[in-house]
């Protein structure tokens, strides 16, 4: 398989705490979105932050990769919706200090622990997962419809 690249852009005016910036998803072209301190760590106003896009990422991957387990053993969801929650805590520094994915499925023909094995692979094997291997908690809880 080949290597794929995806690219964003960023451009930032002004400092830290009262300048603010726009990312743009270069690749697909969908669009530029405004970004701020403020934004990132108190109420999102309508603009994202890094950690939204990392959430949007996650929860993404993830799906993906469980969609490619169940495959694998035979299984295909009706339905996978994922919500990826990402914690920025400010208290020591800067870091995210925990990511909490939620999943809820529809997958005609699979039983509870089947299911629950493949959502925790699908947790720790997603390219994503493995990038933010470095966040002290990601958590999964998954759950049939």
């Amino acid at each position: 398989m080949a290597v794929t690249t995806r690219s964003a852009s960023t451009v930032w005016t002004g400092d830290l705490a009262s300048g603010s910036g726009a990312t743009t998803l270069e690749t697909s072209g969908l669009g530029t979105f405004p970004v701020t301190w403020k934004a990132r760590t108190e109420e999102a106003e309508s603009k994202t932050s890094p950690e939204e896009l990392i959430a949007a990422a996650h929860a993404s991957c993830f799906s993906m990769a469980l969609s490619n387990i169940l495959k694998q053993a035979g299984h295909v969801a009706e339905k996978l919706e994922t919500t990826a929650e990402v914690d920025f805590d400010t208290t020591d520094g800067a870091k995210i200090s925990g990511i909490r994915l939620t999943l809820a499925a529809t997958i005609p023909g699979i039983d509870a622990a089947e299911f629950q094995k493949h959502a925790n692979a699908a947790k720790e094997g997603c390219p994503v997962s493995v990038a933010l291997a470095a966040v002290p908690s990601i958590t999964l809880d998954a759950h049939l419809n």
